[in-house]
């Protein structure tokens, strides 16, 4: 059974971002897990705010969900929590710039605690990562802030396949959403990982590499 433990923060990790987007999560993982980007300054930690077989590095079919590919993110309500998978909530706030949360557990004590966070904004067309694990299974997730809203986000993980992400942002035009990829089963990733947001016309809008960190001992 996971421990799930309130954990606040406000560094999310990006290598290209140029900057800090804030999310707010409880941590269902155990120990807390962390991704390191190119500067290991910007390091986000248990999963701060981020089942059919898919590819494994090396051409092996690699445990995870993949979301069907859509034109553009879902359209979500603010505060109202959306499943991303291994029991996961997202939601997107109003307040603050690029301000979302990721919970297992207290998903609206999350959501009052990050009511009250300005925010710090990434680079404008840039994107922000991370990922959380628990035993072999990982949830990627970060934010993106982009001129044009990317018509699908997608993830490379070592040599294994482009897998699409799912995305969200809250109505009209904020100018700002977040992505998900649940790999559950997958274990710790191998190699670096490489988000992509692409335009309607496969043109690229904002590109994201990082390291993950060793695992913890």
């Amino acid at each position: 059974m996971k421990t799930k433990r309130l954990v606040i923060a406000g560094v999310v990790a990006m290598a290209l971002a140029g900057g800090t987007g804030t999310a707010l999560a409880v941590d269902g993982l155990t120990p807390p897990a962390e991704a390191d980007a190119q500067d290991t300054a910007n390091r986000w930690e248990a999963v701060v705010g981020e089942t059919a077989a898919g590819e494994k590095a090396a051409g092996v079919r690699l445990p995870g969900r993949v979301a069907a590919a859509a034109p553009g993110p879902r359209v979500v309500r603010p505060y109202a929590p959306v499943e991303i998978g291994q029991g996961a909530k997202m939601g997107l706030l109003p307040e603050g710039r690029q301000n979302y949360v990721v919970a297992w557990d207290g998903y609206e004590e999350a959501v009052e605690q990050a009511r009250s966070l300005a925010g710090d904004s990434i680079r404008p067309n840039s994107i922000s990562g991370g990922m959380g694990v628990d035993g072999d299974d990982v949830l990627f997730t970060g934010a993106f802030r982009t001129d044009t809203v990317p018509a699908r986000i997608t993830l490379r993980i070592g040599a294994g396949p482009e897998v699409e992400a799912g995305m969200l942002r809250l109505p009209g035009m904020p100018g700002w959403g977040t992505y998900y990829y649940d790999a559950a089963g997958a274990g710790r990733p191998q190699g670096t990982v490489e988000v992509t947001a692409y335009d309607a016309d496969g043109s690229v809008l904002a590109g994201l590499a990082y390291e993950p960190s060793p695992a913890s001992r």
